[in-house]
């Protein structure tokens, strides 16, 4: 496991332009973010996001730790996993023969970034308008996100629902969420008229 050095903090000026939300993220939590609107997170330095349908997220809650970060978007489940996790999904789904299939299950890792929710406590709290990205489970100020992440260093050290520090599988999230992914995918073309010529 490679360690990480938290970015920087930005420090309190009540003159300062920055956003709000954006400050939250830099300073309560030490994520990188992007001021605009709607203030963005970047992945690939503390965490990489996994998302699904949200029908097909929610069974895989199962697998994560209290401490790991979930939010909705619309009809879509963004689950925080460790940082290189995106990089991996697709040798992970070729290893748990998901890969010949299309799965509605992407990873967002280096150089990408998601809509931050609104923050849980602090500026502008709140959850926003119908369909806006929102906190399902929400991150903790002051406990370090990276150790609450599913991860790959999980795998085979033999802890239930957890590996190195207590860390959550995630080739048993990513199963879970490619069999739920495939059970949503069937229930659509089930649930589409024959078409009769």
């Amino acid at each position: 496991m490679v360690a990480t050095v938290p970015v920087p903090r930005r420090p309190f000026d009540p003159g300062d332009p920055v956003d709000p939300v954006c400050r939250w993220y830099e300073n309560e939590l030490g994520w990188a973010a992007v001021p605009g609107v709607p203030v963005r997170l970047v992945t690939g330095l503390r965490f990489d996001v996994l998302e699904v349908p949200a029908e097909a997220g929610f069974p895989a809650l199962r697998h994560l730790g209290p401490g790991s970060p979930v939010a909705l978007h619309g009809d879509r489940m963004r689950l925080l996993v460790a940082a290189g996790s995106a990089e991996e999904l697709p040798g992970l789904l070729d290893w748990l023969e998901w890969g010949t299939l299309a799965l509605d299950l992407t990873g967002i890792g280096a150089d990408g970034s998601i809509e931050a929710p609104p923050p849980t406590a602090g500026p502008e709290t709140g959850s926003g308008p119908r369909g806006a990205t929102r906190w399902l489970r929400p991150p903790e100020p002051g406990r370090a996100v990276e150790t609450a992440l599913p991860t790959l260093s999980a795998l085979g050290r033999g802890a239930v629902g957890g590996g190195v520090g207590g860390a959550p599988d995630l080739v048993r999230l990513v199963q879970t969420m490619a069999t739920q992914c495939h059970r949503v995918r069937l229930r659509q073309t089930c649930a589409q008229p024959l078409a009769v010529s």
